[in-house]
């Protein structure tokens, strides 16, 4: 074994609970089935592009219900798209319940995402291999990608693939966006006859991907107490100098559900969520000077210091940003194949921006810094949009707070000092060591992705649910992936994709951040939440996020 520490060693023996049912074994676990689903919005149009897997029930596994049939099944696995926490336990409880179904069952992990299966680079996994991840963060185990499976050639290649292989089934471990692609080609595969299944698992740690049978993707828990660590950190830090403001921009582009559950675990003076911002229509203006304000009385309080978490993705919910930054993409995806737009120097790539912008719009670019105008034309995201997490949101709030407080300074209402710190967390979370509960949710949603082949699935996403209650109360079973999907453009063009989660502003989580943000913006409410626990109370160890509970306590009411 290679060098690891006294924590990984330990952690490599961990054993993981299993959800409910599925503790009994692969070999005692039945299948019953729901009524029929429908897409979450534009049904005709989903309906029309997955006509062979759309419209399946909701599966139950419990201790009534069809066997399932214990067949020689063999299993490709990828992992898609950004890392995430417990993804190797996905992985470990995937092989555990194969093996336990048929020790002559294989599981093949293919290498670097998508393209592993497309050009047939793969391992075979055994139980010395396995046993040296278990419980670990990271993807290193295959490495993931974000190579799309959509085209044609793609599907043939995939195909072509697991035939030499004789694979019967492929679990794809991604977020929105790769179970998007993992219905398209289970879509394919079934239309082709070819009796290949495919699963898919809820993977991110931006916690937009869930609904009410997917109460949580995994990752989140983890992710969120490592950045509340951190946070935390700089909190104690801050209030021992008393000299920083200090702006953490936090990773989550569409939603901030891991901004909030941060700022619940952490209570920073300041928080946006984005949907407020949008829901208010507030202007890059207004959300200046509401930070300007509580820099202002503080200072009068003798506190020149404080914590302000920013969004990943504040901008494009700024509504004149994002309407800007909408006729943004779909003019770059024009530009972008013009070679004397792409040869251009920055300022003259400006001026040809700004002449085929909408007026309004061209005069809001116009209006921004130079370095966040360079930041708008770096290379899009596959899906032909602006890299938000590329563009420095905090220190463009720093510098506008900075230019609101010298002219307050300049009228006489204000005197006190502002010395600013700008942090980015994103990748200090994606790849920590996972917390009780994501090992725990993991290699439940790996083990139940075995039993939906079993069930002779496919389209299908991997659900655990009951989550707040003790592991073995947890239910298992899945979820049609074609139930999630709706239609939005992307690449100037109509395509499905699963329906992205947002905070809700009248749901139970929000509402507590709420009733408490202004008591947090004066009273140095600060708590440091320490770093992740793995050995102790349950209380302590095993307790998942904030959010979760909130929102489980909320839908027990209702």
């Amino acid at each position: 074994m290679r060098d690891v520490s006294p924590l990984h060693k330990a952690r490599l023996t961990y054993s993981p609970k299993l959800a409910g049912v599925l503790q009994k074994g692969i070999k005692n676990v039945k299948v019953s089935f729901g009524e029929k689903t429908s897409a979450v919005k534009d049904e005709q149009d989903i309906q029309n592009l997955f006509k062979d897997v759309y419209g399946a029930p909701i599966a139950i596994f419990s201790d009534k219900g069809d066997e399932l049939e214990q067949k020689r099944t063999n299993v490709g696995v990828i992992l898609s798209g950004g890392q995430a926490p417990g993804g190797h336990n996905v992985i470990a409880g995937l092989y555990d319940a194969l093996k336990q179904s048929d020790i002559n069952n294989k599981l093949y992990g293919f290498l670097g995402g998508p393209s592993g299966i497309i050009d047939g680079k793969y391992v075979e996994f055994n139980d010395e291999f396995i046993d040296a991840y278990r419980n670990t963060g990271g993807f290193d185990i295959i490495g993931s990608g974000r190579t799309k499976l959509e085209t044609e050639e793609q599907f043939e290649k995939t195909l072509e693939n697991c035939k030499k292989l004789d694979i019967n089934a492929i679990v794809i471990i991604g977020g929105d966006d790769s179970n998007t692609n993992a219905c398209m080609l289970a879509q394919w595969l079934k239309a082709k006859n070819t009796g290949i299944q495919v699963i898919g698992c809820p993977k991110t740690i931006d916690g937009d991907l869930k609904n009410e049978q997917i109460e949580i993707s995994f990752g989140f828990d983890t992710a969120t107490k490592t950045y509340s660590e951190l946070i935390g950190n700089i909190m104690r830090d801050a209030n021992s100098a008393k000299k920083y403001w200090h702006f953490v921009k936090l990773m989550g582009r569409s939603a901030t559900h891991v901004g909030l559950e941060v700022a619940l675990q952490t209570q920073p003076n300041i928080a946006l969520i984005s949907e407020e911002v949008e829901a208010k229509k507030q202007s890059l203006k207004s959300i200046v000077d509401y930070i300007t304000e509580i820099v202002v009385k503080r200072a009068q309080n003798g506190k020149n210091f404080g914590v302000a978490l920013i969004p990943e993705g504040l901008i494009e919910f700024v509504p004149e940003m994002k309407t800007m930054i909408s006729n943004l993409n779909d003019i770059l995806a024009v530009l972008e194949k013009e070679e004397s737009f792409v040869n251009a120097a920055n300022e003259e790539k400006y001026t040809i921006i700004e002449s085929k912008l909408n007026p309004e719009n061209a005069s809001v670019f116009n209006s921004l810094p130079s370095l966040i105008k360079a930041q708008l034309l770096m290379d899009r995201d596959p899906h032909g949009n602006v890299q938000v997490s590329k563009i420095e949101t905090e220190k463009l709030l720093i510098e506008m707070v900075k230019s609101n407080l010298k002219k307050l300074k300049a009228e006489g209402k204000y005197d006190g000092k502002f010395s600013e710190q700008a942090h980015f967390f994103g990748y200090e979370g994606r790849c920590a060591m996972p917390s009780n509960f994501d090992s725990d949710y993991c290699y439940s949603l790996g083990y139940n992705a075995f039993a939906l082949i079993l069930a002779g699935l496919t389209g299908y996403l991997s659900s655990v649910k009951n989550l707040t209650a003790p592991a073995s109360e947890w239910k298992a079973g899945g979820v049609p992936l074609t139930m999630m999907m709706n239609m939005e453009k992307r690449h100037g063009k109509m395509k499905p994709v699963i329906q992205k989660a947002l905070v809700e502003l009248d749901g139970p989580v929000f509402k507590e951040f709420e009733a408490h943000r202004n008591q947090y913006a004066y009273d140095d409410c600060y708590v440091f939440p320490g770093a992740i626990q793995y050995f102790g109370p349950s209380e302590v160890c095993d307790a998942t996020t904030i959010t979760l509970q909130l929102e489980q306590k909320a839908a027990v009411k209702c």
